[in-house]
Formats: C-alpha cells, sequence, structure tokens
C-alpha cells in the first residue's frame, strides 16, 4: 500500500510538472507556441527573447514553483529522501515531457531549481549565485544552467548529503537536455542571452 501511494504520488508530480508556463501563458495571450520560435524551447529564457521580461519573469516564477510544491508536501508527509528526490526527478520530467503538449517540453532548468529550493536558502543561494556568476561572466544563459546543473551534486554534498544520488540523477537529465547546447558551445555557434536579435 505505501508503495503504491508513492507512485501515485510520483505520478502527480509529473502531472503537475506537465503544465508548462510558458506554453499555458502563450495560449492564454494569442501568442504563437513558444516550440515554434526563438530556441523553439518553451521555457523563461526563450520568452524573454520573444516577449518581454514580465513574461520570462512569469514562466520562471510558476516553473518554479511547480516544482517546489510536490516536493515540499513530500517533505511535510514525511517521505524518504530518496523518495523525495524521485517525485522531484517527477516533476522535471514533466516539465520536459508534458502529457499536455505532446510530449514535447523544455530543459527543465525552472522546474529543476524549483524541486531543490526546499533543501534550504543555503542550497537555494548557492545555486542562484552560481548561475548569476555564470551569465555575468559568459553571456550564456545555456551555459550557466549546464555548470549550475553540474555544480548542484557538489552542493547538495556538503549541505544534505542523503539527496545526493536523486541529485546527481537530476543534474545528468538536465546536462544531457543541453546536448545541443553543448554542441554550439563547442563549435561557437551558441547565441547570448542578450544578443539573441542581433
Amino acid at each position: 500500500m505505501i508503495i503504491l501511494s508513492n507512485l501515485i504520488f510520483i505520478f502527480c508530480a509529473y502531472l503537475v510538472g506537465g503544465l508548462n508556463g510558458a506554453i499555458l501563458l502563450s495560449k492564454l495571450k494569442g501568442w504563437a507556441d513558444p516550440r515554434s520560435l526563438g530556441s523553439k524551447n518553451p521555457g523563461a529564457t526563450n520568452m524573454l527573447r520573444l516577449h518581454h521580461a514580465q513574461a520570462a519573469s512569469a514562466v520562471l516564477i510558476f516553473d518554479l514553483i511547480k516544482g517546489t510544491i510536490p516536493v515540499y508536501l513530500a517533505y511535510f508527509l514525511h517521505f524518504a529522501p530518496v523518495e523525495i528526490g524521485f517525485i522531484g526527478i517527477a516533476a522535471c520530467l514533466g516539465h520536459i515531457y508534458p502529457p499536455y503538449f505532446n510530449f514535447k517540453g523544455g530543459k527543465g532548468v525552472a522546474t529543476g531549481l524549483g524541486t531543490l529550493l526546499p533543501l534550504g536558502m543555503d542550497m537555494t543561494g548557492l545555486l542562484v549565485l552560481t548561475w548569476l556568476l555564470t551569465i555575468a561572466v559568459s553571456g550564456y544563459a545555456s551555459l550557466a544552467a549546464i555548470i549550475t546543473a553540474i555544480a548542484a551534486p557538489f552542493f547538495v554534498a556538503y549541505i544534505k548529503p542523503e539527496y545526493i544520488v536523486p541529485v546527481s540523477m537530476l543534474s545528468i537529465l538536465i546536462t544531457l537536455r543541453h546536448g545541443s547546447n553543448i554542441r554550439r558551445l563547442l563549435a561557437g555557434k551558441e547565441k547570448k542571452i542578450l544578443n539573441w536579435k542581433q
């Protein structure tokens, strides 16, 4: 019975994760599907490029919250650390493969960060600082996401090591989703966040 309830909770986290903020906002506003324009990634960065900062901020907050809520609920229901970790991964998989949008979603960065917020302000601060510093130095949103994802397991190893396995899995998942970005970065063809339209 316990295993079944855990699986149901994981599946519900996947369904919540599938609610893509960029796609929903675009439908609400009558905008084109963000998967068809710009970087074709339905996330906050592409919404900034296609529209404006307010739209990007709304998408970012939405995608953060949908990752945070299932993890917080699991924590308060006294799920084991590994179970909480898999619930977070399920939310990210929902964002990446949304059942409501033909299983074509984003790269899971904001949702992944949202799942890590319940680990504490120290973890959150380190992740946000890593992302901001990488953006400031390089100007590449994709590189910032990759470096932050890779750094996450190292941070959690010192802060809450009981979550090292699921956080490492999440890190690998997000990094793999940036495979095309990595190839463009190595080839010098990746677009910087502020000169996408130049």
